[in-house]
């Protein structure tokens, strides 16, 4: 037999240390999770001289380490990396599979730091870790790294540490994450092709008017002996010789423009009239509108289907909803929940949420039933946002061939304009002499 040290955590989140008098760890954990606690880090503690060695090297290891986090974190500090939702959510995929096979947290995290590539994750799993080993608790030690961890993590984490059930937690989390990845993909890879090709024709049409069509300008002038060219060649010429002569301006215009726009959406105003132009544009406001949608009923029936309150959920769905249309309507139902009313008629009169999300909701605050009513709704607009998807790329594929060909094939009969006036009249194209019949 073996005493072995914990720290756990209750199920009202008081942290709670302790010693056990058992053969192995696994009777430890065992033994703790029998007692409705949480373990959070179990070790074990010998007396004897070699149990002091082991401490002293472990020690000297720790503090070695301890440096080399410390490297790391001067490092990204420098050299600052990114962190993507996919990182994100596959480090919380693998930490709870870790959990959910008996490891301890803390153990857990020590293995996720060793092969993590991401130089800033890994060192924030190391600062994590540390907290959790100087006795903070798992949702507290997120909750120090808001930039990589937002709001709907943290109390996602604290719920399954109070319910004393952190993995399934965790691994309803990380499904979160690859479910909200995945219809952001969707929308990208929809409005992936439109951009594309509004990026090579504008390419071309640069190529086009800055190169191209002023050398033809020349060779027609030198043809035409003083008579007027067609009126859409003029137009084409004289636009060409705008672009040509005005470019550099035109750029500066264009990255002003951009500058204005940036800094109008971190206005207020300038935030809610785009958030409420996103989803009033006649494509892709209805992709828009389903995102949010399926963004809002997956968040809250996931944070009340871990244990945590309505308002409290509320609260977190309207700083992650990203678009302040949806969370003015988010706002106003934590408004009226306070008051004790229920959600259903504030959705059915917001103007953004649709009858039957509001009618589905009734029934599940009726039955009970509100978490795996709001997941059935998610589920429901993640295959909406898919099929609209797939239908916007369908309709825009034509549409933009179209206006590929428009621009350049108007630039191409302007070039040809003047070539069949040339012929009809009956000059040389070498002289500009009447050619012989």
């Amino acid at each position: 037999m073996s005493n072995y040290a914990y720290v756990a955590v209750d199920p009202n989140g008081s942290e709670m240390r302790g010693m056990l008098d058992v053969a192995d760890q696994s009777e430890a954990l065992k033994r703790i999770k029998e007692m409705g606690l949480f373990p959070t880090r179990v070790f074990e503690k010998s007396s004897d001289r070699r149990g002091l060695l082991q401490r002293r090297s472990a020690d000297k290891h720790n503090g070695i380490a301890r440096r080399r986090l410390s490297l790391d974190r001067l490092n990204i500090s420098l050299f600052p990396q990114r962190v993507k939702p996919s990182v994100l959510s596959v480090f919380t995929r693998q930490l709870a599979t870790l959990v959910e096979a008996g490891l301890p947290l803390l153990r857990g995290l020590k293995i996720l730091e060793e092969q993590e590539e991401n130089r800033r994750l890994k060192a924030v799993i190391g600062s994590i870790a540390e907290a959790i080993e100087s006795g903070s608790s798992c949702a507290e030690a997120v909750s120090m790294h808001p930039k990589i961890f937002n709001s709907l993590y943290v109390n996602m984490v604290r719920a399954g540490e109070i319910s004393g059930a952190l993995d399934v937690t965790l691994e309803r989390l990380a499904g979160f994450q690859e479910k909200a990845q995945k219809i952001k993909g969707k929308i990208k890879a929809a409005m992936f092709y439109p951009c594309a090709v509004i990026t090579i024709a504008i390419a071309i049409l640069a190529v086009l008017m800055i190169y191209v069509v002023p050398k033809f300008k020349a060779v027609f002038e030198g043809l035409m002996n003083g008579k007027p060219l067609p009126a859409f060649s003029t137009f084409i010429f004289g636009l060409s010789e705008g672009i040509k002569n005005h470019s550099i301006v035109a750029l500066c215009f264009l990255i002003t423009g951009a500058v204005l726009f940036t800094l109008a959406l971190r206005t207020k105003f300038g935030r809610l009239a785009f958030d409420y132009l996103k989803l009033k544009l006649p494509i892709l406001g209805t992709l828009f509108r389903k995102a949010a949608i399926s963004r809002f009923a997956r968040t809250l029936g996931t944070l009340i289907g871990n244990g945590v309150p309505i308002l409290q959920a509320l609260q977190i769905v309207r700083e992650t909803a990203g678009n302040v249309i949806v969370g003015s309507v988010i706002s106003r139902l934590h408004e009226n929940v306070k008051q004790g009313d229920p959600l259903a008629p504030t959705l059915k009169t917001s103007g953004v949420f649709p009858p039957i999300v509001a009618g589905m909701v009734d029934v599940g605050e009726q039955t009970g039933a509100l978490p795996e009513m709001l997941a059935k709704i998610a589920d429901n607009y993640d295959s909406e946002v898919d099929n609209a998807a797939s239908a916007m790329t369908s309709i825009l594929e034509p549409i933009m061939i179209v206006f590929l060909a428009v621009i350049v094939g108007s630039i191409v009969i302007a070039m040809f304009l003047p070539i069949l006036g040339i012929i009809n009249e009956g000059l040389d194209p070498y002289s500009g002499a009447k050619a012989d019949m």
